[in-house]
């Protein structure tokens, strides 16, 4: 019903800065949520950061809050991530995720390599 599909990852020094972005298509008309997650290697999957579709309201992990900032554009149906002084435990890849109804995702991309070398 929706597909994602993220982009924008690749190789950083630590301190510097990307900005991933993940377009949203099919049936988003009824999209309350988009978010973003990592999985670092040999890690569990863990929250990022998230944003309401309507209101724009953002939450973020304490991991990445004053670093990241998460914003949307409904006009494209397009999420993005902005990730500043990045560090080397930022390494991951990332995830875009949507939830319908609110509560759980339920879509998700195929994710997004992000390496941050020291």
């Amino acid at each position: 019903q929706v597909q994602l599909v993220e982009s924008g990852g690749g190789l950083v020094q630590a301190g510097g800065s990307l900005r991933l972005s993940c377009a949203a298509s099919g049936r988003t008309f009824s999209t309350s949520r988009m978010a973003w997650f990592r999985q670092a290697p040999g890690k569990e999957r863990e929250f990022v950061a998230s944003i309401t579709i309507i209101g724009g309201t953002t939450t973020y992990s304490d991991s990445v809050k004053g670093r990241f900032t998460i914003t949307r554009d409904n006009t494209n149906n397009t999420a993005y991530l902005q990730m500043n002084s990045l560090k080397p435990e930022d390494t991951a890849v990332y995830y875009c995720a949507v939830s319908i109804w609110g509560g759980k995702y339920d879509y998700w991309g195929q994710g997004t390599h992000v390496t941050v070398s020291s």
